[in-house]
């Protein structure tokens, strides 16, 4: 994933300043793009900071104001752009109110997006999607269990158990999908797990900060099962999902699917020195493993980093900057 295939070449990310979308801007500016970030305040430095500081970020990446709820707002950024990304969406599991703080934003944000893709006529769209959207429904799932791209999750399964961050990725792909056939736009959508590795922003984003809770004092780990994945391998999935002509729908990304006390272990081989929790938080059977194909995956020629490594660097990094001292 190095050298210059995005030479003379325009694109968009929305949302530039989260977890995925950083790392995604610094790829693409080392493969020679020109990079348009949509941010909601450019004058914030925290927002800005860590992606001023990337290599070829002085010649070749422009900050656009953008909001997702505002239609329209992204006409300026996406107007002359050879493919968009679209990463921008709230992800926090709790919310004073889900309908306006995480559903509106991610479904009417990616509407509102893909309209000013229409209207520039962009050659492909790549969607930041979830397993979210994926996995969370009724079918049993188990250690012989496969999921794969055709799975959906069931937005009524989702509203009884008020997973509201799951509902707002099941009905922004529904959505996007929805109107790309209306529209006769070529999108990819990229449908990550719990996304681990390095930080490249300041801040603590959500997926981190479930790993640093486990090594910060806490007596109890989760009773819950993921789809785990490197944030470098899933940005390079983004652009490998944009340059081949060949990509097409939904890219399901998870090295392992592992239960929160997997990854205890795994801290604990790692850092035998760290007091990590010993017992779940509840007293339920653990939820179950399953497998996540892979097939499609490697077809853009790309390997996963171990889960252990991206622990490993998931917890060097919230070292360097300052989250935990060890």
């Amino acid at each position: 994933m190095t050298g210059g295939s995005g030479s003379g070449k325009v694109v968009c990310v929305t949302g530039a300043s989260g977890y995925i979308a950083s790392w995604l801007v610094k790829l693409l500016l080392q493969r020679g793009y020109t990079v348009r970030a949509s941010v909601r305040d450019a004058a914030d430095p925290k927002k800005t900071e860590h992606l001023r500081a990337l290599e070829g970020a002085s010649e070749r990446l422009l900050f656009f104001k953008a909001n997702l709820l505002d239609e329209g707002s992204f006409d300026a950024v996406v107007d002359g752009c050879d493919g968009v990304f679209h990463t921008a969406s709230p992800f926090h599991f709790a919310a004073a109110d889900p309908q306006a703080d995480i559903i509106e934003p991610a479904v009417k944000g990616t509407l509102n997006v893909l309209a000013s893709c229409k209207k520039f006529s962009v050659k492909r769209v790549v969607v930041t999607s979830s397993l979210a959207a994926v996995v969370y429904n009724d079918k049993p799932k188990n250690p012989d269990v496969v999921v794969d791209e055709t799975w959906f999750s069931d937005p009524e399964v989702c509203k009884r158990d008020e997973q509201w961050y799951v509902l707002s990725k099941t009905l922004a792909e529904e959505a996007a999908w929805k109107f790309a056939k209306e529209n006769a736009i070529d999108i990819v959508t990229i449908n990550p797990g719990m996304v681990v590795g390095p930080l490249l922003q300041s801040t603590l984003n959500t997926s981190s900060a479930l790993i640093l809770n486990l090594i910060n004092g806490s007596s109890t780990f989760l009773n819950a099962t993921f789809g785990w994945v490197n944030v470098q391998d899933v940005a390079k999935a983004h652009i490998l999902a944009f340059e081949l002509p060949s990509a097409s729908g939904r890219y399901c990304l998870a090295e392992r699917v592992s239960h929160f006390s997997d990854i205890v272990k795994i801290i604990r081989e790692l850092y035998p020195a760290l007091p990590l929790p010993e017992k779940c938080a509840d007293d339920k059977p653990f939820v179950p493993v399953y497998q996540i194909s892979k097939e499609k995956y490697k077809s853009l020629g790309l390997d996963y980093i171990p889960l252990e490594t991206s622990i490993k660097e998931t917890i060097d990094s919230l070292k360097e900057k300052n989250f935990v001292n060890f």
